[in-house]
């Protein structure tokens, strides 16, 4: 799943255990600018790397899972929690839009340092 939206918060790295590590990532959903929804992203083990480059205000696209687990109390009573485990993230500001995600063409036929004797 994917979604668009703008850096509302960035969470600092909590080492859970020794063995496992996660972040959150608050972003905030504007599918109805009147009534913005900031929605919790997490990111797990080396996944957590991706949200250092971030910025409070930048705008992303997030690519995650959808996952969900019960969880039964001391009483027997039974919750289910969701989490969105993110994989990917993209920024989507003007720096990044302006940068061309290809090489530009290169002429195969010329060898370095040949040159063209052609008058046009």
């Amino acid at each position: 799943m994917e979604l668009k939206g703008k850096v509302h918060e960035i969470g600092a790295l909590q080492q859970v255990s020794e063995t496992f590590k996660k972040r959150d990532l608050i972003i905030e959903y504007a599918e109805n600018p009147t009534y913005p929804e900031y929605i919790r992203f997490e990111a797990l083990q080396d996944k957590t790397a991706l949200f250092d480059t971030l910025k409070v205000g930048d705008n992303v696209e997030v690519a995650f899972n959808l996952r969900g687990r019960p969880w039964t109390d001391k009483t027997g009573k039974v919750s289910y929690f969701n989490s969105l485990v993110v994989w990917r993230i993209n920024a989507l500001n003007a720096a990044a839009a302006a940068t061309p995600e290809y090489a530009p063409p290169v002429d195969l036929n010329s060898a370095p340092g040949d040159e063209d004797d052609l008058p046009f």
